[in-house]
């Protein structure tokens, strides 16, 4: 016998106007904001990499959490993109959701607290589009990211300045989105398809191992992701070398950054012993220690996204204005 279905029918969705916002368009930071006082060893050595890279047509993935969306730096992202500096994205599922409701209403981000109680959390009218975006996108080939990029700038959504999914269209960069189902508010939707998800998701999975593929020479970047970044970065990664070694390449000359909130105190360069918490910090692990072993070289920064991605755009500045 089946298992019985939730019947999402029954669902009350709502308009964004109704809903409060915990962020508005003020929190998005200028270009020319004051640069903020945050330092760091690290900041000139990996500005020097990414500059290096697009020199030599390496990429440089930046890899994010929903956070650095909300913490305003959509800007700084941009721009690097624009100039070449930054060649692929890779996003968390909440990732599109913020840089969508910031392009289309110039606010994002609601009180779990205030609307779990009454079950209105995440059942808002407007964000739910986002899952007709995707179905739209897979039958024309698009991945997740494209999608709703494309929708941002074909609706003419009134702030698509600022989002990271328009710019990714309108720069040919990929934006990729990486779920995991029943992760994100859009799940909860009557008009989710679970299939076409998981297909967009994955053509951008695929999307995302071919930039890795030329990651020789180059940087990824971890911003404020626990465990997609690194899981999706290191899949990725065994697929490729998996190609190049048949091919006698190799991907192992090439730089990583992890920025995080983490103060984590000793060697970064050796991962923690199985009997410490910190083993299981993948970041640690998986970016830092393990995929550079043999020839690579990493970095870890701790701070806010507000100021680190700031601090970093303005070191690459330094070396390539």
């Amino acid at each position: 016998m089946p298992f019985p279905l939730f019947d999402r029918s029954r669902l009350l969705i709502k308009p964004l106007s109704e809903r409060i916002h915990d962020l508005d368009f003020s929190v998005i930071l200028p270009l020319d904001a004051p640069t903020p006082e945050f330092s760091h060893d690290a900041l000139p050595k990996l500005a020097e990499a990414m500059v290096k890279a697009r020199e030599t047509n390496a990429q440089v993935i930046l890899s994010i959490g929903a956070h650095v969306i909300r913490s305003g730096v959509s800007r700084y992202i941009i721009d690097l993109m624009e100039r070449g500096l930054i060649t692929h994205i890779a996003m968390n599922g909440a990732g599109p959701i913020h840089d969508y409701e910031f392009a289309l209403i110039g606010s994002t981000t609601e009180s779990v607290e205030r609307y779990i109680k009454t079950g209105e959390f995440g059942l808002w009218k407007e964000t739910g589009r986002i899952n007709d975006a995707v179905k739209a996108g897979i039958e024309k080939d698009m991945g997740f990211g494209e999608a709703v990029g494309t929708m941002i700038l074909e609706e003419n959504f009134p702030h698509q300045d600022v989002s990271v999914l328009a710019a990714g269209v309108r720069l040919n960069v990929p934006v990729t989105v990486h779920i995991g189902i029943g992760y994100d508010i859009i799940h909860e939707h009557p008009n989710c398809d679970g299939a076409a998800l998981g297909a967009a998701s994955y053509r951008d999975f695929l999307i995302m191992a071919h930039s890795v593929s030329d990651l020789e020479d180059g940087v990824f970047l971890n911003f404020g992701t626990a465990v997609m970044g690194p899981e999706v970065y290191l899949k990725a990664l065994s697929m490729a070398r998996n190609v190049a070694h048949q091919e006698g390449r190799v991907i192992r000359n090439f730089t990583t950054g992890v920025f995080d909130l983490h103060d984590i105190s000793g060697d970064v360069h050796e991962e923690a012993p199985r009997t410490d918490p910190r083993y299981y910090y993948r970041p640690w692990k998986t970016i830092l220690v393990r995929t550079v072993k043999d020839g690579g070289v990493s970095y870890y920064v701790s701070g806010k996204h507000r100021d680190a991605f700031p601090a970093l755009y303005h070191a690459v500045g330094a070396v390539q204005p």
